[in-house]
């Protein structure tokens, strides 16, 4: 009797446990998984951006919040403009880019 209480406080510990750990939030009230998704969506995209034969070399930074992606840089083209905007449209779990790059 005494194991199976012992099993019984040990499941609700872990629940309790559990229920803290999904409920955690950054104070931007973003989630853990939110924000390393939002991170994994920068690196794509910047791998991506390295990889590109027309925009690679360029000074671009990429920022996302929520999936919401904000480039900014100065590039030599509108080609380059275009292309990098295209780029991170296409990275899986952007919902909307903000292309802020300017010419030099």
């Amino acid at each position: 009797m005494e194991r199976l209480h012992r099993r019984g406080l040990l499941a609700l510990m872990l629940a309790a446990l559990l229920a803290l750990v999904v409920s955690c939030a950054t104070p931007a009230g973003r989630s853990a998984g939110n924000v390393v998704d939002d991170a994994a969506i920068t690196t794509q995209i910047k791998a991506e951006l390295l990889a590109d034969k027309l925009v690679s070399g360029v000074a671009i930074s990429v920022q996302t919040f929520k999936g919401e992606v904000t480039l900014t840089g100065a590039v030599d083209s509108d080609m380059q403009i275009r292309r990098a905007e295209n780029i991170a449209r296409s990275v899986k779990g952007v919902t909307r880019v903000t292309n802020l790059l300017k010419l030099k």
